[in-house]
Parts: C-alpha cells; sequence; structure tokens
C-alpha cells in the first residue's frame, strides 16, 4: 500500500528497478565507448604528429656539384690525408665566380656539409683512377639548407630571425633553377652511427647496439626465466620459503626499471668492474628487469597444461622429469615464448636503467661485438630530443617510427605465436 491506500503491485516495483538498471548499463556503455573513443583519438594524434615530423628524415637533400679531383691537391700515395674540403671550395666557387669577400664565401661554404669531404675521399680511396677528372658528384647539403628544401623553415620570417641569409636563399634558388638540388632517400640514415652534423647521423649503431643487448638479454632471460618457473610450478614444495618467493618476483615485475639500472651500475660495473656502456653490461641488466615477466608468463603457461598430461605421462611409467621435459613443457611453449618476446619488447623500449650504466654516451663508431661501447635506439631518441637543431627534431621524430615499428612486430609475433599455438583445453 502506498500513501494514498492503493496498492502497489510487485511487478510495477520489478519494472521500475529494471529500467533504472537497464539505463545505468546503458551509461555504463557509453561511458565505456567514450573512453575507447578518446584512447583512439589520441594515441591516433601521437602518431600522426610523430609521423608528421619525421617521415621527411627518410629523404635528404642533395647538391650536385661539378668536382675536379685535382693531382695537384690528391697525390696518390697520400690520398687518405687530402684537403678534400678544398676540391667543394673549388667547385662551389666555379659556380659562383662573383662570390669574392670572405664572409659570402663562407656563407656559400656553408650550404654544404662537412660530411661532402668524407664522400670525395670514399670516392677517392675506392677510384684512384678518378684523380685529374671532373666528376659530378651528389654531395649533401647543410642541415639548415636541408631544413628550408623541406619547408620545415619559412621563408617568409625575417633574416634576423631564420639561420639562413637571404643570400643564401638566392644561391639555392639558382641551384634549384639549374636542376642542382633534388631531394634523395636518406640511406646514411639507415646505415651509419650517431653524429654532431645532423645530415650524417644515422641509427644503424644504435639498432647494432640494441641487437647485441637484446641477444645477451634472451641468452640469460629465456632460459634462467623457464627455469625458475618450471622448477616453481613443479618440483619446488609449497612452504612459507616458495611462498615468499613469488612475492619477490610480483614484486620484481613492478619495480621502476630505474632501480634496475642503480643495481647494474654498483654490482656490474663498480663491484665486477665491467665496461661502461657495453651491449654486455645492458643485457645483463635488462635480464634483470624482464626476468619476472618471463617467470610470471612461464608459469602461467605450465598452470593451462591440464592435470590430466600429467596424470597420464605419470600413468604409463615415466618419472616426474621426462613428465616435464617430453609432455607438459612442450604444451607450455608457446605461452613462454609469447611471455618472452613481450618482455624483450619491453626491454627493447628501455632507457632508464641503461642511462646509468653509461650507454647515453655519444658514440660514433658502430658497435662490432658486446664489448664495443654502444648506445640503444631508446637512448639515441634521448640524445637526438636533447639537441638544439631543429633536423635533429626530425630525427627524432623518425628513430621514433622506427622503434615503434620494432615494437609492433615484436608484439604482432607474440599475437601470432598465440593464436597458432595455443591450445584450448
Amino acid at each position: 500500500m502506498n500513501s494514498q491506500g492503493t496498492r502497489v503491485r510487485t511487478i510495477d516495483i520489478v519494472k521500475q528497478g529494471l529500467a533504472k538498471r537497464y539505463r545505468a548499463e546503458r551509461r555504463f556503455r557509453l561511458y565505456g565507448l567514450s573512453a575507447i573513443a578518446i584512447s583512439i583519438i589520441s594515441l591516433a594524434l601521437l602518431f600522426i604528429s610523430i609521423i608528421g615530423n619525421g617521415y621527411t628524415a627518410f629523404w635528404q637533400t642533395r647538391i650536385r656539384l661539378d668536382i675536379f679531383f685535382d693531382p695537384e691537391v690528391l697525390r696518390r700515395d697520400a690520398l687518405a690525408s687530402a684537403d678534400y674540403e678544398s676540391l667543394v671550395r673549388a667547385a662551389l666557387q666555379s659556380l659562383f665566380p662573383e662570390v669574392q669577400e670572405r664572409r659570402e664565401r663562407r656563407q656559400l661554404n656553408g650550404m654544404i656539409s662537412s660530411g661532402a669531404a668524407y664522400e670525395l675521399r670514399k670516392l677517392a680511396l675506392s677510384d684512384p683512377d678518378i684523380i685529374g677528372k671532373t666528376v659530378p658528384v651528389w654531395v649533401f647539403a647543410d642541415d639548415d639548407i636541408d631544413m628550408i628544401v623541406k619547408g620545415q623553415f619559412s621563408r617568409e620570417v625575417a633574416e634576423e630571425n631564420r639561420r639562413v641569409t637571404d643570400q643564401q636563399l638566392a644561391w639555392l634558388d639558382r641551384l634549384q633553377a639549374e636542376g642542382r638540388v633534388e631531394k634523395q632517400f636518406n640511406l646514411i640514415f639507415f646505415r651509419s652511427g650517431d653524429s654532431r652534423e645532423p645530415e650524417q647521423a644515422g641509427i644503424w649503431g644504435a639498432v647494432m647496439g640494441s641487437f647485441f643487448t637484446l641477444v645477451i638479454t634472451l641468452l640469460l632471460s629465456f632460459p634462467i626465466g623457464v627455469a625458475a618457473a618450471v622448477y616453481l610450478e613443479e618440483f619446488a614444495h609449497k612452504n612459507r620459503w616458495t611462498d615468499l618467493i613469488e612475492v619477490n618476483i610480483n614484486n620484481l615485475a613492478a619495480v621502476p626499471s630505474i632501480v634496475f639500472g642503480l643495481l647494474g651500475l654498483a654490482v656490474f660495473l663498480n663491484f665486477f668492474g665491467l665496461p661502461r656502456s657495453a651491449p654486455l653490461v645492458g643485457g645483463l641488466v635488462l635480464t634483470l628487469m624482464t626476468l619476472p615477466t618471463i617467470i610470471i608468463a612461464s608459469r602461467s603457461a605450465l598452470k593451462s597444461v591440464p592435470p590430466s598430461i600429467r596424470e597420464a605421462a605419470l600413468g604409463v611409467g615415466a618419472s616426474k622429469m621426462q613428465m616435464v621435459v617430453h609432455h607438459v613443457l612442450p604444451l607450455a611453449l608457446p605461452g613462454m615464448l609469447t611471455g618472452t618476446i613481450i618482455g624483450m619488447a619491453r626491454a627493447l623500449g628501455e632507457s632508464a636503467p641503461l642511462l646509468m650504466i653509461g650507454m647515453v654516451a655519444f658514440i660514433v663508431d658502430v658497435p662490432k661485438g658486446f664489448f664495443d661501447p654502444s648506445t640503444v635506439l631508446p637512448v639515441q631518441i634521448y640524445l637526438w630530443a636533447d639537441s638544439p637543431e631543429r633536423a635533429f627534431v626530425e630525427r627524432t621524430s623518425a628513430a621514433i617510427i622506427v622503434l615503434l615499428a620494432f615494437l609492433l612486430v615484436m608484439n604482432a609475433a607474440a599475437v601470432i605465436l598465440r593464436k597458432k599455438f595455443e591450445r584450448r583445453w
């Protein structure tokens, strides 16, 4: 009965409650869809920003110069130490003979990258018969000229507010009118190491450093992680010590990565005296960081194997070791590999622990082994992002694109492995 004396039916109360609950469910669903839409839009904006800033780094401005390999400058017994910069200056002077003042000549020579001399040196050393001939050579433009050609610098800005003078713009327009300026695919970005000059900087040194570091990480973390998971799941007795170990493993998976860097600095560098900024030390640090992830994933994979598999193996006379090695482990291996790949992908994107062990150093040479000084791709991105030149901003975004591509490939491989080999029980 309500306040007016009329009888309220139970079904009406139920319907009112259902309607209220349905409205709440619709609101909850709307909130969820809104959150997903905001996340997708934010991610899309991030990718658009990175790609928009970085795709131009895959192209580099080159200027064609008619280089006369002067025999008076290039002596055959001293080709490696010859003054190749004078050949570049002479080629520019022949294109602009009216430029005589010292300040203007310095501006004219500044339009060409300092790496042009190394390109000429490489040509002369590979083919000494070129001496005495005039050969058209495409050399790198300076990074500021490259930014102007790509439209990264505005010509409308007042001369005192931009790095390229009006006179250099006039010379550039003249070279473009003569067909001497082109944007070519930037192979240097993919096959050279770091450099102080943006137009000569590449990611190959960082890629090789990441490769050697991840090899050490994989060789150590996978067998140790799988062995630890098998022991804890299949052989260890359940007591307070194994409970303590399990709690510590779960806690280590949530420890900030920089803590592992501090541990590596104290143990591997200060105590054991291993070489600083080497892939060996980086791999050891990343092994400590990825081990908890691999152990947890491997234990989950082992738990997913039905007990009937174990019982059947033991029932036909197999020992416990034979049961684990020949029956349980092969069935759990796809899940273990998936966890390992995800752990390796996390290690590939880490920079904080590697900064602590000195892999932030400026390394020009491409590492050839596990003991050579090197850096890794995330740290290379960090170094370029801290550089003031606009061209390094472009290369920072390009390196992020390459790193994201590697991470997407590794995560896609993990998904494919799980879909292809995982069994539903």
